[in-house]
């Protein structure tokens, strides 16, 4: 028997080390980023794909200039659209052979869960959540983004408060402890 958990949360919520902390209770983890990194690669099939929607996206050593489609996204309103009906069938492939090999407890670490409307194909939900201030202060943190660039990706997920109150389980990310004991509870509830 197979069980469903999805993970989710907003940006800079704690979700991937939340993931981990399920991998460490032996918990199979599918990971949606690392799939899409994986399809992104020079070797994956996104940038062929990609690259014939959008010309001029891939750098000359085959990566996916992400420059040049964050560029094209901010330009573009349906671009982000278009991008996901490329990416989004071949991260489902993935899903579905993990799915077939998965037994137990089984974790679909799924930034957009409830976006894309996985949330109906989990058995339960957890969410990952922190205050806005704490969550906007590790998102700045990394470096890799402006607050605008931060505010632009917030507006397009589920407000956190919406994805809490959809959720079977809340995992406050605000302290290590905190999570883990949240996971361990969750882990010795469906197993």
């Amino acid at each position: 028997m197979i069980i469903k958990l999805g993970l989710t949360g907003s940006i800079g919520m704690g979700k991937s080390t939340t993931a981990q902390m399920f991998r460490d209770a032996g918990c199979a983890v599918w990971d949606a980023d690392a799939v899409v990194h994986q399809l992104y690669a020079p070797d994956g099939p996104a940038p062929a794909l990609l690259d014939a929607a959008f010309p001029g996206v891939i750098r000359g050593d085959g990566h996916v200039d992400r420059d040049a489609l964050r560029q094209i996204i901010a330009d573009d309103p349906t671009a982000l659209d278009r991008i996901n009906t490329i990416v989004h069938p071949l991260v489902a492939a993935d899903r579905a052979a993990f799915l077939e090999q998965a037994q137990g407890l089984v974790v679909l670490d799924v930034p957009l869960l409830f976006e894309t409307g996985l949330d109906a194909a989990c058995d339960k939900v957890a969410v990952v959540s922190v205050n806005a201030e704490t969550q906007r202060t590790r998102v700045l943190a990394r470096g890799t983004m402006t607050e605008t660039d931060l505010d632009h990706i917030l507006s397009r997920q589920t407000p956190d408060a919406d994805k809490r109150a959809r959720a079977d389980y809340v995992i406050d990310t605000s302290t290590l402890e905190s999570a883990r004991a949240k996971v361990s509870k969750i882990v010795a509830e469906l197993t």
